[in-house]
């Protein structure tokens, strides 16, 4: 392996500038959709691009978010051969961390990105595939029985912790990776962790549900 404090700083510096590409606005724009930041939430995500009404600009900006942080960890790979097994496993680590910060703070949107559940997923889908396979087997049963985003993410991202450390025994750079990923989603979901106790987050494929009605005035005696 080349100069390990040359690697470093490239895996951090090149995963954060993959991961603050924000291929929603990317997408929105070159197809004359508009900008994501100025719909729905004002999120950069696909969830929010898909409120544009255009599924193929969601997919994309789905892919996207998630390719950018695979191509971190990647990279990292690729630079590490044969370094040894803590070394890689920790240079890989901090490549899908920096990718994620991008999503969140990336730069070339002054530091103002996403939730980052998509870039989370394909960061632990290539990181440490079993454990990313099973948090996205999590989101996909929670969407099923609740038809909540946002409940769903939520929950993956609390559990891919304890399936890293406890079920696939994965080296401490991941468990660490999922910790850091996961405290951030909780951080940047509090608004829906809010709107989920009210009973007033959206549904998939629904809007948000009605206010209760206002009771009754008491009668005058």
């Amino acid at each position: 392996m080349p100069n390990e404090s040359l690697v470093i700083a490239a895996v951090m510096v090149g995963g954060y500038l993959l991961g603050s590409t924000p291929f929603g606005v990317i997408s929105m724009r070159l197809a004359g959709a508009g900008d994501p930041r100025n719909i729905g939430s004002g999120n950069i995500g696909a969830t929010n691009v898909l409120r544009s009404g255009r599924k193929d600009l969601a997919l994309l900006t789905l892919l996207g978010d998630g390719g950018k942080g695979a191509l971190a960890v990647l990279a990292a790979v690729l630079l590490t051969r044969g370094a040894p097994d803590a070394t890689r496993h920790t240079l890989v680590a901090l490549a899908a961390g920096s990718a994620f910060l991008g999503h969140l703070f990336p730069v070339f949107l002054r530091f103002k990105g996403g939730k980052g559940v998509s870039t989370f997923f394909g960061t632990l889908l290539a990181a440490a595939f079993p454990v990313g396979l099973a948090a996205a087997a999590t989101w996909v049963v929670m969407a099923l029985l609740f038809r909540i985003s946002s409940l769903a993410a939520l929950t993956a991202a609390a559990l891919a912790p304890l399936f890293a450390l406890f079920v696939f025994h994965s080296p401490h750079a991941i468990v660490t990776l999922t910790l850091f990923m996961g405290a951030l989603i909780f951080v940047r979901h509090q608004e829906n962790l809010r709107r989920i106790l009210k009973g007033e987050e959206p549904r998939i494929g629904g809007g948000k549900p009605p206010a209760a009605p206002p009771e009754p005035p008491p009668e005058a005696p």
